[in-house]
């Protein structure tokens, strides 16, 4: 993981301390009960069950590290109100210069923002994201240019900046 820091709302904050406390204790338990039960089923390796909770015991470690770099680097607030600034935790209206017809709405900051439960349907951008970086401290009728992946230019223009509201 990197050191970088991920803006987040209290809310966001505390409902991601409670999953990394979960995944700490109870969740670890479940997965070490589904291992030590699928081994008293015998040969290991023709073991469809040893090896899947083998497998989500990789993927909950995986959590509790992210989560743990996460939170170590969080900076906790509230989305900033008033302000045609783009800064982490905004909502940001952009066009794309060649078609200013056709504009993209997103947030950026993390998806941790949004919830693991993915009832807020928003496209996400990290600060660290090409995009995200190139409008990172721009204000509202500010263009830009940023490099795509393709290493093609692509030229936009903020149209909106609002605080993010799930």
């Amino acid at each position: 993981m990197t050191d970088q820091t991920t803006w987040l709302t209290q809310e966001a904050f505390d409902r991601l301390t409670s999953e990394l406390a979960y995944l700490k204790t109870e969740g670890r338990q479940k997965v070490s009960a589904k291992i030590a039960q699928a081994r008293e089923e015998g040969d290991l390796s023709e073991n469809g069950g040893y090896h899947a909770a083998r497998e989500e015991q990789g993927h909950q470690e995986a959590r509790i590290r992210q989560l743990t770099a996460m939170l170590e680097n969080a900076e906790v607030g509230e989305a900033p109100a008033g302000s045609d600034e783009v800064v982490p935790g905004v909502s940001v209206t952009i066009y794309y210069d060649d078609d200013a017809d056709d504009t993209d709405t997103f947030l950026l900051g993390s998806r941790e923002l949004v919830g693991l439960d993915n009832s807020v349907d928003v496209e996400v951008f990290s600060p660290q994201s090409p995009l995200g970086a190139a409008i990172l401290g721009h204000k509202v009728g500010d263009t830009v240019t940023y490099t795509a992946p393709t290493g093609k230019p692509i030229e936009v223009t903020i149209v909106e900046v609002t605080p993010f509201t799930s």
